[in-house]
């Protein structure tokens, strides 16, 4: 059983862009970032306090929701919300979803920034996919943050906590970055050589919490809230690898350039194809 999660630590201060030459200890996040993605497929990134305090916020809130909500301590929850949404009477949400958006989005950006640096790229490379920030009027986000909350925990670690179907014991990356914050350890990953590892066995956790009083069983602290970013390119950018080519780095000729919408449209056709032996 390891001790700690193998992941490199790089603090969001470090990442953030700025204006003047670029220090060592911007250097080194961005290496230490890249390295870990492509090591582990994951990496851990520190946020500062007030932060810290809002990620908490945030999944308190969404844990208290999902309980209120649901009938008895045992209930699963979901929500997906998009900033820019225009909320229907009836339609709630979890409490703290507008400023955990601007957080994680503000993180998911520096992170991606930082890729694009490491591929030798300008660091806002490829900041003309995602949408305008801040939005537009009267525009829905791309992007995609959802709180789930699991009253059992997750068989292997495997969830939907990224947006996908709750039922799901896994799921497949779809978008630029996302980022998961949670209460509870518990989320594998599998890395570039197809091995599932617990991606946050020993972190701390982002929030503590404890039974509310009006549930008496003793499994009712068992549940995972969690906060996931899914930071997505807007559905009519085109994805092209030219500047990636240009950069020095080796593209198959087969990678052509094509709109984010058939992309996504081609990627679920292929799950969709059952497996042959």
């Amino acid at each position: 059983m390891p001790t700690s999660s193998p992941l490199v630590r790089v603090r969001l201060s470090d990442l953030v862009g700025y204006d003047g030459v670029q220090t060592d200890c911007y250097l080194r996040a961005v290496e230490n970032l890249s390295g870990s993605l492509t090591r582990y497929n994951a990496v851990v990134i520190e946020l500062g306090d007030e932060d810290r305090v809002l990620m908490r916020c945030g999944l308190e809130s969404a844990r208290m929701y999902f309980r209120t909500r649901g009938q008895n301590c045992g209930s699963n929850g979901f929500y997906k919300y998009r900033a820019g949404r225009a909320l229907e009477d009836t339609d709630s949400s979890p409490p703290c979803m507008a400023d955990v958006f601007r957080c994680m989005g503000k993180v998911a950006r520096a992170a991606l920034n930082a890729i694009a640096r490491h591929l030798r790229l300008r660091s806002d490379a490829f900041n003309h996919l995602l949408d305008d920030n801040p939005l537009p009027a009267n525009e829905a986000s791309s992007s995609v943050l959802v709180a789930s909350y699991l009253h059992m925990p997750l068989q292997k670690g495997k969830g939907a906590i990224g947006g996908g179907n709750i039922t799901t014991n896994n799921e497949s990356e779809k978008g630029l970055l996302t980022l998961i914050s949670s209460d509870a350890a518990g989320l594998q990953v599998r890395d570039p050589n197809g091995r599932w590892y617990l991606a946050d066995y020993g972190l701390r956790p982002a929030a503590s919490y404890r039974a509310a009083t009006d549930c008496t069983s003793t499994t009712a602290n068992a549940g995972r809230s969690s906060l996931a970013f899914r930071l997505m390119p807007q559905s009519n950018a085109i994805l092209d690898c030219s500047p990636i080519r240009t950069a020095g780095h080796v593209i198959p000729q087969s990678y052509v350039p094509i709109s984010v919408s058939q992309f996504m449209d081609d990627l679920s056709a292929d799950e969709d194809v059952p497996n042959s032996l």
